[in-house]
C-alpha cells in the first residue's frame, strides 16, 4: 500500500508540475505579446511625432519662402518660386532627413472667389454688385458644364448666400427665393440663419440651394469649393472689417477667370491663363505687376473687366505640407497671413488655420 501511495503522489506532482509550466509558458506569452505590443506602440508613437516635427517644418519653410517673397517682390503670381513645385523640391532637397520625405505645395487663397465679400461689410445689408454679377457667371458656367448641375438655381443660390450673411436682416428675405431664420428652422433637423460672415466653407453646404454635388463637384466636375475661400478680410476704419473680394488675377483658376470677365468670353480666359506662364528660353516673358496686364494678351484688348474684382497681390496663402516615414503619412495644412510686425517692423506668416490630417 505505502508502494502504491508513493507512486499516486508522485503522479500528482507531475500533473501539478505540468500544469505550473503550462501556466508560466502561457505567461510568458501574454508577457512577451504586451511587450511587443508596447514596444510596437511606442515605435509607432515615436514616427507620428517624428512625422509631425516633419510635416510642420515644411509649413515653417514654406513661410520663409513667402516672407522672403514679399521682400523681394511687390506682386505675387505663379511664375514666382513659391508656385513652383520644383523649386520648392530643391528647397526641400537641402533639408537633412535621414529617413522619410515630405512634399510641399503653396496656393494663393486670393486666387479664389471670396465668399464673404458678396455682402457689404461692415455693415452687411446690400449687395456688393461687381461679387454678385460674378457669382452669377460663375454658377452659370458651372451648370452649362455639368448636367449633375442642371437643376441649380444660381439666383436661389445667390440670394440665400446674400441672407445668410446680411447682418441680423431676418425679415427682408432677398428676391423671391432667398432664406432667412424661418426657412432653416422649418427643416429637420432645423438650425438658425448664421447672418454674419462664414468662418469656414463648410458652412455653405447649409445655405438653401447648395446641394453637397454643388459643393464639393460630381463626376470629373469640380465644385464649389475648389474655388471659394472664406479669407481675405481686411481692417477698415473705426475698428470694423470688410472684404473687398478683389481676385489675384496672376493666381485665379481658369473658372474663376472665366466668372471675372464679361460673359461670353471663354476663350479669353484661356488665352489670359496660358499668357500668364509664356516662357523663351525657360524665362517668363511677360511683367504681371500691373492689374491691367491682361490687356496686352492678344484679343482681349478691349475686354474690360471690373477694377473691384481685380488685384495682383495677396497676403494669404494656403500651405499643404505631407511628411511621409515607412508605411506612415501625416499632413498638415495651415492658411497663413503676411503681415508686418508692428514692434519689429518684420515681414512674417501668422497661422489663420491649422489642421492635421
Amino acid at each position: 500500500m505505502a508502494i502504491k501511495f508513493l507512486k499516486n503522489n508522485h503522479g500528482i506532482a507531475l500533473l501539478v508540475t505540468l500544469a505550473i509550466v503550462t501556466v508560466l509558458i502561457a505567461t510568458s506569452l501574454e508577457m512577451n505579446k504586451k511587450m511587443r505590443s508596447a514596444v510596437f506602440s511606442a515605435a509607432t508613437t515615436r514616427d507620428r511625432i517624428t512625422l509631425l516635427h516633419m510635416a510642420s517644418s515644411g509649413v515653417n519653410l514654406a513661410a520663409a519662402m513667402l516672407v522672403k517673397d514679399k521682400k523681394d517682390s511687390r506682386f505675387d503670381s505663379l511664375q514666382e518660386d513659391w508656385a513652383d513645385s520644383e523649386k520648392i523640391s530643391e528647397i526641400i532637397d537641402d533639408i537633412p532627413f535621414e529617413d522619410g520625405s515630405i512634399t510641399l505645395t503653396i496656393n494663393d487663397e486670393l486666387g479664389k472667389i471670396q465668399l464673404n465679400s458678396l455682402v457689404q461689410f461692415p455693415e452687411g445689408h446690400s449687395f456688393n454688385e461687381s461679387q454678385r454679377v460674378m457669382w452669377e457667371q460663375f454658377l452659370s458656367l458651372l451648370i452649362y458644364k455639368n448636367e449633375a448641375f442642371e437643376d441649380m438655381e444660381p439666383m436661389t443660390i445667390i440670394n440665400s448666400i446674400k441672407d445668410w450673411l446680411d447682418s441680423g436682416d431676418d425679415d427682408a428675405i432677398t428676391g423671391l427665393n432667398g432664406a432667412e431664420s424661418d426657412y432653416y428652422q422649418d427643416l429637420d433637423p432645423s438650425y438658425p440663419c448664421k447672418n454674419g460672415p462664414f468662418t469656414h466653407i463648410g458652412e455653405l453646404v447649409l445655405v438653401r440651394g447648395v446641394t453637397p454635388e454643388v459643393f464639393r463637384g460630381a463626376g470629373e466636375e469640380q465644385g464649389l469649393s475648389n474655388f471659394i475661400t472664406v479669407f481675405g478680410m481686411t481692417e477698415s476704419t473705426n475698428n470694423s472689417f470688410t472684404y473687398e473680394g478683389k481676385i489675384n488675377i496672376n493666381t485665379a483658376d481658369l473658372p474663376t477667370l472665366v466668372a471675372m470677365l464679361p460673359s461670353g468670353n471663354e476663350d479669353l480666359a484661356q488665352a489670359i491663363y496660358e499668357y500668364r506662364l509664356e516662357t523663351s528660353e525657360s524665362v517668363y516673358i511677360h511683367d504681371l505687376s500691373s492689374p491691367t496686364w491682361y490687356k496686352n494678351v492678344p484679343g482681349v484688348g478691349d475686354t474690360k473687366i471690373d477694377p473691384n474684382l481685380i488685384t495682383t497681390s495677396s497676403d494669404f496663402f494656403r500651405i499643404e505640407s505631407m511628411a511621409k516615414l515607412k508605411e506612415m503619412k501625416i499632413k498638415i495644412t495651415a492658411v497663413v497671413k503676411r503681415e508686418n510686425n508692428a514692434k519689429t517692423g518684420q515681414w512674417e506668416c501668422n497661422v489663420l488655420r491649422w489642421e492635421i490630417e
